[in-house]
Formats: structure tokens, C-alpha cells, sequence
């Protein structure tokens, strides 16, 4: 973990867009000194080793920098070529005619269309940078006076360039990915090392196949006529240099991942004036004043769940709960802001299963709004680990209230009746999307010992059919399971600790009144919410 100046907390993404580029060329230059010595036999001191070596790192720093601008902590929808096509034509229609505004269209396609043109620039410094590493790495003196044959060399790069592309952007490899454990930054790198040896190996092959291929559609003036044995050397040569472009590749985005999802402390140091005045000022200006879905706010967020559920700087947490229940508010309002939209993404992407079509049949057989809805769905789940994280905190300071909490402020303030209010309902919408049912049970189905008997589908539109089970292996479906485990774990850590508490309420019947908010929820109906308080309460919410 890392600390900085708390001058200047915007500062850490160029501080660590900075560390990266620093580990980066000592790791690639290690490599590249170790193949060039031992692998390709090439002298050090040579004047084209050092020509070599010059543009091997600007390849580098030209596809760092490329990785550095596309990286993002979540994923971002990209606009497909009828998308763009789409949108060309329309700002030419509008820049012909004139007074033709679409604020839909500036909003949402805007935003397609930019990281669609970022991908394909992408792929444009890939070939570039293929071209210039693999010339760099695998040419000789000869090559280097036949211009023609360092260009066949740098064309066979620039085809390994685009093929780790294309495969960079298929798998969504730009999408930072937050460790569950923080571990230290030389120790989190060295475990990546086998992984990335391994990839790298693939991509090689991959590579080296693809190159092969496209070779035989050059011009004879492109091919080396050298004999046989010659050429198997070359060849051999040629795949171990790709690999050690490759290898160098695979370890610059993982020193990416590593170096930027680093947990970093929003604190000033502890003993300062500043730790003992107002110690969660510059988290909670972070949190509220940082370009929303930003590296800069997602490393603030995951700084405010460390602090929530570990004991490593208490006296930061003891800040919380100051006495005027200012700051408690602040944290449990940033914490509320992200799920409130979450479920509000999910009503909206169920809208078309509630209308006046009741029934589900006619509604499973309408390819489009299906399309939509999966749509709409996926959406809602591109901030996955965001959501995860506010429910964690929103769990871990509502529980540790009931300890640390001096001042009642959290019950007081009204923060511990929104967040179970806020983490029901978003477990309510998960739970749709999964196709259970969101309406309560009636009074009448409950047989003898409150079994509760089963009965057919009436097929009514208060059900929600499951979207996802059409397709278990989608993404959409996993990430559903997964938030519904992390909203069930929350709220069961905010029942175990008030379960004495929340028992005594729902003798008196204010169970209601303490711990769910008045007015509509987010999802489903206060009765609904009540319900599955109770069978958390009761330890059967599954």
C-alpha cells in the first residue's frame, strides 16, 4: 500500500502512471539485455545494439502509454462499425442541414464512438510498436544493410503487434482488476510472473503462425533466399526474439494491474495536525470531487472498504463517528449514491417484463425486447466491483456501530435505516434478474407450522421471468450470482450483530419502523422488504 502528500491527492495516478513506466523499462530492459547476449548472440557494444535498444524502449513506451490511456476500472461499452456508421452519417446530416440536435445521442453514442476510435488506435501503435520491437530484437548487420529484409522482419512484427491486440481488446484485458487481498507491490508482481510466461508463450505461437501466414502473400523481394539451413536458424531466432517481445509485453500490463490497483491512503500521516483535527476530510473530498467511475475515486472507495472492515488504522474509522454526525452522514451518502443507481438501472432494464403484456410466453418469444433487456442488464453490472464495494462498507460501519458508536449517531441520523433499506432492495432487484419472485406471500398459503404451500404460476406480470437463465454462461449471469452473494453476506453481518435487537422489534411490531425506510423503495414494496428482513432475521434468505 501507498501513501501521499495530502497536498495534492489528484497527484497518485500520475505518481503511479510515473512508478510504472520506471519498473517497466528496468524489467524490459533486463529481458531484452539477457536474450540479446545469451539467445541471438549480439554484441553489446555494437552500434547496431544500440540502435536496437534505442528503438526496442520507444516501441515500449509508445505501447505503455497506449495500455496507460485505454485502461479502465470498469468496463465502457464500444460502438460497433454499423454504430459508427451510424453516428458518422448522422453528424454529416446534421453539419449538412443544420439546427439538428439529438441531446440522446450526444449523451450516450458519444461516449461509443470515442472508445471505439481509442480501440482502433490501439491496435494502430500495436502494429507500430510490433513492427519496431520485433526489428529491434531480431535483426542482424545483415538485415540492417538489406533494408528490404528488415522490412519483411518489421511486417512479421507488426502482424504480432495486431494479433496481441486484437486479443487484448476481445478478452477486455483494459479493464483494471482490484486484488481481493493487498499484497506488497514486489510480491504481487513476482506471483504474476508464471502467468505471464505462460501467456506469453501462447502468444507467440499464435504469432508466429499468423506471420507465417502472411509471409506467403508478400512479394518474393520481401523473402530471405537463404538455404535451408539458414533459414531454420533464422527461424528458430525469429520465434525466440517474438517471445522475448512478447514476454516483455505481458509483463508491462501486468506491472499495469499491479502498480494501479494498489491500495492508496486518502489519510494525512498520523500524528499531524491535520490527523488530529479533521482525518477523513481529504477521503471524503476525493470520494465526492473526483470525476465519477475514475481510477481516482474507484482507489478512494476501495481506501474507505480497508478502513471500514480492518483494524489496521482504527483511530481513522473512530473519525466516522464524530459528534455531530456530519462525517458519518458524508460516508454513508457516497456509500448509498452508487447502489441507489444500481437498482434504479435494474428497475429501468425490467421495464419491459412489467408492462401491460401479462403474459410471459408472449413476452420470451420477442427476440428484440429481449436483446434490449439483456442489454439494459449488462449495463447495470459494468461497476460490479464499485457495488460490491459500497455494500461492504455500507455492512462493516453499520455493524461496527453497535460497538464504536458513541454518540448514537448512525441510528439518530437515519443511516443505518438506509442502508438496510438501500442493501434489501438492491438484493430484491439481483434476485429478479435471477427470475425469483419479488411479490410477498400471502397470508393464506401459510399452512400448518408456516409451511408454505406451493402453487402454479399464474403467469401475472408481478413476476419477473429469469433473464439470465436463457444463458448461464454469460457474463451477465455470473456477475448476478455473484453481487446477490455479496448483498446476502452484508445484510446477514448487519442481522447477526442487531439480531438481539432486530427479534425484540419484530415482537413489538416496530421491526418496520426502525430499520425500513418510509416512502417507496428503490425495488419491490416496503412489505416486500419487510419479508426478507424477517427470513434474514430468521436465517432462511438463500
Amino acid at each position: 500500500m501507498s501513501s501521499f502528500p495530502s497536498s495534492s491527492p489528484h497527484d497518485v495516478v500520475k505518481n503511479r502512471w510515473l512508478g510504472f513506466l520506471i519498473w517497466q523499462s528496468i524489467a524490459s530492459t533486463s529481458i531484452y539485455l539477457f536474450s540479446s547476449s545469451l539467445l541471438l548472440h549480439r554484441h553489446p557494444s555494437s552500434l547496431l545494439s544500440l540502435l536496437s535498444f534505442i528503438s526496442f524502449h520507444l516501441s515500449l513506451v509508445l505501447l505503455s502509454l497506449s495500455l496507460f490511456l485505454l485502461s479502465s476500472p470498469h468496463p465502457e461499452p464500444s460502438a460497433s462499425l454499423p454504430e459508427l456508421t451510424a453516428a458518422f452519417l448522422k453528424v454529416s446530416l446534421r453539419s449538412l442541414i443544420g439546427g439538428f440536435s439529438n441531446p440522446s445521442f450526444a449523451a450516450d453514442s458519444r461516449l461509443r464512438v470515442r472508445r471505439a476510435l481509442a480501440s482502433a488506435l490501439f491496435l494502430v501503435i500495436c502494429g507500430v510498436s510490433g513492427f519496431l520491437s520485433v526489428g529491434a530484437v531480431c535483426g542482424d548487420s545483415s538485415e540492417l544493410v538489406d533494408g528490404i529484409g528488415l522490412v519483411g522482419l518489421g511486417l512479421k512484427g507488426a502482424v504480432f503487434g495486431l494479433v496481441f491486440g486484437i486479443h487484448y481488446l476481445y478478452r477486455k484485458r483494459w479493464v483494471l482488476k482490484f486484488p481481493i487481498v493487498q499484497r506488497p507491490l514486489f510480491y504481487s508482481f513476482k506471483m504474476g510472473l508464471p502467468s505471464s510466461s505462460k501467456r506469453a508463450l501462447k502468444m507467440s505461437i499464435q504469432a508466429f503462425v499468423c506471420s507465417f501466414l502472411f509471409m506467403l502473400f508478400l512479394p518474393e523481394q520481401f523473402k530471405n533466399k537463404r538455404t535451408l539451413g539458414r533459414h531454420i536458424i533464422q527461424q528458430f531466432r525469429f520465434f525466440i526474439g517474438m517471445y522475448t517481445v512478447s514476454l516483455c509485453w505481458e509483463i508491462c500490463y501486468h506491472l499495469l494491474q499491479v502498480v494501479h490497483t494498489r491500495r492508496s491512503i486518502f489519510a494525512p500521516p498520523q500524528g499531524s495536525a491535520a490527523a488530529e483535527t479533521n482525518p477523513s476530510e481529504i477521503l471524503l473530498e476525493t470520494l465526492e470531487q473526483s470525476t465519477p467511475k475514475s481510477l481516482l475515486q474507484y482507489l478512494a472507495y476501495l481506501d474507505l472498504c480497508m478502513v471500514s472492515e480492518s483494524n489496521m488504522e482504527p483511530w481513522r474509522r473512530a473519525a466516522f463517528f464524530e459528534e455531530t454526525g456530519e462525517t458519518y452522514r458524508r460516508v454513508i451518502n457516497v456509500c448509498l449514491r452508487p447502489l441507489e443507481q444500481f437498482a434504479s438501472k435494474i428497475a429501468e432494464g425490467l421495464e419491459g417484463f412489467s408492462g401491460d403484456k401479462s403474459d410471459f410466453l408472449a413476452q420470451q418469444l420477442s427476440p428484440p425486447m429481449d436483446i434490449q433487456v439483456q442489454s439494459r442488464l449488462f449495463e447495470a453490472f459494468n461497476d460490479f466491483q464499485l457495488y460490491a464495494w459500497c455494500a461492504r462498507i455500507l455492512a462493516a460501519l453499520t455493524a461496527r456501530s453497535h460497538w464504536e458508536d458513541r454518540y448514537g449517531i448512525a441510528q439518530l441520523t437515519g443511516c443505518n435505516v438506509a442502508a438496510v433499506s438501500t442493501l434489501l432492495s438492491s438484493l430484491l432487484a439481483v434476485e429478479a434478474c435471477l427470475g425469483k419472485r419479488t411479490n410477498p406471500q400471502s397470508a393464506h398459503l401459510l399452512g400448518p407450522a408456516s409451511i408454505k404451500w406451493a402453487t402454479l404460476s399464474s403467469g401475472r406480470k408481478d413476476n419477473v421471468p429469469a433473464i439470465t437463465s436463457k444463458k448461464r454462461g454469460v457474463i451477465l449471469h455470473s456477475k448476478a450470482y455473484a453481487m446477490a452473494d455479496v448483498l446476502r453476506t452484508s445484510i446477514y453481518q448487519i442481522v447477526s450483530t442487531f439480531q438481539a435487537d432486530m427479534q425484540a422489534n419484530a415482537k413489538a411490531s416496530t421491526l418496520e419502523k426502525n430499520w425500513i425506510g418510509e416512502g417507496k423503495p428503490l425495488f419491490g414494496t416496503r412489505a416486500i422488504l419487510v419479508q426478507k428482513l424477517c427470513l434474514f432475521l430468521e436465517y432462511h434468505a438463500v
